[in-house]
């Protein structure tokens, strides 16, 4: 089914909302598949909740009126913060203010007319993966988003793991330098210090200036995925950038793989668009790690979902709820 199908009569539908510092996407989705456009809200240009859920329930309406909508049943949303899910209450929000101690489920649900589910952006990536992706029918899971930072989620025991406190899976703040960058809370050498977009161009430049190619390193247009197409034509600082991500990565799922023995790690966003010279390397790193044991089932994914999955993800928790 491609995006702009009417989705199936038999079909259910959810709403599925991902909510970013820049933008608010929203889709419609039955199951692995969005089921029409995609629209977007400009976060900025709303000053407060009430006046993004007006907007949100807006587009709800628009989808509700369109062909198949009557088949509308739920809607879900991931939030870049923490978010209680079983009381629907958003504790503040990443970058973006006025959303404290937000019964955000209630009002969701208030706003649109629909059941509703809320949950952490990264939870809802996860959450797509695992039920129409990479790892739709395994029961252990580390899925991991690499772009501006590292985000993560859990799937343990065939269940969505949230911790205790509903922050788990950050796997963007395990250290892999106890002597390295300082980190915003307190933690030093936190992996998302070394792999974000921003730290794989800077470290990027200082190695191609210290090889003495000055142009390459003052390139302004330099990014993951322009070294990514250099270290697939052989260039050697390249390589030697991705082979340094790949050893900090492996560092940090090293000792998640210890701690937690999955079947899967998945591995989307931006950055994992660098494809062969980030995952070749990388399970070679990482399987050198970790005996037998661990790695007999052990498989190293590239995720389905790009964009999308935090539409798919929310929609999914939407359903459970419809």
């Amino acid at each position: 089914m491609n995006a702009n199908s009417t989705p199936p009569s038999h079909l259910p539908l959810a709403v599925g909302v991902d909510f970013g510092g820049t933008s608010v996407k929203i889709g419609l989705a039955s199951g692995a598949e969005l089921t029409g456009p995609v629209e977007s809200l400009r976060t900025s240009d709303h000053s407060g909740p009430r006046s993004m859920l007006r907007a949100i329930a807006d587009v709800v309406d628009r989808f509700r009126q369109a062909p198949g909508g009557e088949r509308i049943r739920a809607i879900g949303m991931g939030v870049p913060g923490v978010v209680d899910h079983q009381s629907g209450i958003c504790a503040h929000l990443t970058n973006v203010e006025g959303w404290n101690n937000l019964p955000l489920r209630d009002l969701l649900q208030e706003a649109t007319g629909l059941p509703a589910a809320v949950d952490n952006d990264a939870n809802c990536a996860t959450n797509a993966e695992w039920r129409h992706g990479a790892a739709k029918g395994l029961r252990h899971v580390i899925v991991i988003t690499l772009g501006t930072g590292v985000g993560g989620g859990l799937v343990l025991d065939g269940h969505l793991y949230r911790g205790a406190t509903f922050a788990a899976g950050e796997i963007g703040h395990v250290s892999v330098d106890f002597r390295g960058v300082p980190g915003p809370h307190g933690n030093v050498g936190a992996l998302e210090r070394y792999v974000g977009n921003r730290q794989i161009v800077d470290m990027a430049r200082h190695l191609y200036s210290e090889a003495g190619q000055s142009e390459a390193a003052m390139n302004d247009d330099l990014s993951p995925r322009l070294l990514a197409e250099a270290a697939t034509k052989g260039d050697a600082v390249a390589l030697e950038v991705w082979n340094r991500v790949s050893h900090y990565l492996a560092t940090a799922l090293a000792g998640s793989v210890y701690l937690l023995n999955p079947e899967a790690i998945v591995i989307g966003g931006g950055v994992a668009q660098a494809g062969a010279v980030l995952f070749e390397p990388l399970q070679k790193m990482l399987f050198g790690m970790l005996p037998t044991e661990f790695t007999s089932i052990l498989r190293i994914l590239p995720a389905r979902y790009g964009n999308t999955a935090g539409i798919i993800g929310s929609a999914a928790l939407g359903l459970e709820v419809a």
